[in-house]
């Protein structure tokens, strides 16, 4: 099946240029010349720019397990599934085909909120046998993504495990997450709360076009000052690293570390499922005289290949490559002084909300 384009001008806030088809997908449809010039027209951009549809779900449960050994929590948090931020590279894209949506335009374009997720939550970390444990939130979408301005399903779950004393920790690119600085700054105060803010490069232009509905890299330093002088233990993303397109990771490093931040961690761009043909297109339409050169850097990281999926390597790659912006990555944040420890947050003060710190006699 052939990728169905947008036009260039609707391209515009959108990090995917086709709602390519997923991996499920039974039927094909392709562009067709009915002889009435239909081509022509879309061609010329007379197609409206795709809107964002937000549709509701009500979930069974709110907490995600894993036992990945990779991955530095086994239990996650997401109130929306697809993201508006739009990221080119986003390795949850892949998510939405289990949807029967596009991992292109529709992951960026169909955002499903999770309508009760903050109900499910207080009733899941009700239980008596429940153990309270490090949950990360926003971990498969940004969880401060512009639709929470208006649904708030982030600060209703963030008010549950407030109320519970429970420990979290977050990741977003978005500046809304300063809406939340009172609950933030009260949990961090006792220890139970982290905020980690991705900045992938400090080139404004690259970033419009890699992240095209995210904050600009100047508001998220702007977000980082503000995290810290408010108390809350702050961090920097510098996730993912692209070969020839985000080169700047020490000049990231070194305005995260003045805005504030303290811990910094990093991996290398992945490519799953449908993710690998959606960033191709995206390097032929920004980048042609590079894409072959940053897929074939790509591919030295990876075995030969787009992706390879192996534990051991999977977030790091492997080969020259990987080992050079390891070294980049670790003498940048020694020179700075980072941490090299991830925040650590404290759970011992977890009560199951509604108990008023009094265990049940049953």
């Amino acid at each position: 099946m052939d990728p169905v384009f947008i036009p260039l001008h609707a391209l515009k806030g959108r990090g995917s240029a086709t709602r390519i088809a997923h991996r499920f997908e039974s039927s094909a449809r392709d562009a067709y010349d009915d002889g009435w010039g239909t081509l022509e027209e879309e061609q010329a951009g007379d197609a409206a720019p795709p809107a964002t549809e937000v549709r509701f779900e009500d979930v069974k449960s709110a907490i995600s397990r894993n036992d990945s050994p990779d991955i530095p929590f086994d239990a996650s948090l997401n109130p929306y599934r697809g993201c508006e931020h739009g990221c080119i590279y986003c390795f949850a894209r892949p998510t939405h085909s289990y949807l029967n949506l596009s991992p292109g335009l529709d992951f960026e374009t169909k955002i499903i909120a999770k309508r009760n997720l903050a109900e499910v939550l207080r009733q899941e970390i009700s239980r008596p046998a429940y153990r309270p444990s490090h949950i990360a939130v926003g971990t498969a979408t940004d969880c401060y993504q512009p639709v929470e301005r208006e649904l708030r399903l982030t600060r209703a779950a963030l008010e549950v495990l407030h109320e519970a004393r429970h420990p979290f920790g977050l990741v977003t690119k978005s500046s809304a997450v300063e809406a939340d600085l009172d609950l933030l700054a009260a949990a961090a105060a006792d220890g139970r709360a982290a905020v980690y803010v991705t900045i992938t490069t400090l080139d404004a232009r690259l970033a419009r076009i890699l992240e095209p509905r995210a904050a600009a890299p100047q508001r998220r330093l702007r977000t980082i000052r503000t995290l810290a002088e408010s108390g809350i233990p702050v961090g920097v993303s510098v996730a993912p690293q692209i070969p020839f397109i985000t080169e700047d990771l020490e000049q990231v490093l070194a305005a995260a570390f003045e805005a504030g931040a303290r811990s910094a961690f990093y991996t290398v761009v992945r490519l799953p499922w449908e993710v690998a043909p959606l960033f191709r297109e995206w390097l032929e339409l920004h980048y042609p005289d590079r894409a072959a050169r940053v897929m074939a850097r790509i591919q030295d990281m990876r075995g030969g290949k787009d992706y390879d999926a192996d534990f051991a390597t999977r977030m790091k790659g492997s080969g020259l490559w990987a080992d050079l912006i390891r070294q980049r990555f670790e003498k940048a944040t020694q020179r700075l002084g980072f941490s090299r420890q991830r925040i650590s947050l404290d759970h011992s003060a977890f009560r199951p909300p509604g108990r008023n710190g009094q265990g049940s006699l049953f």
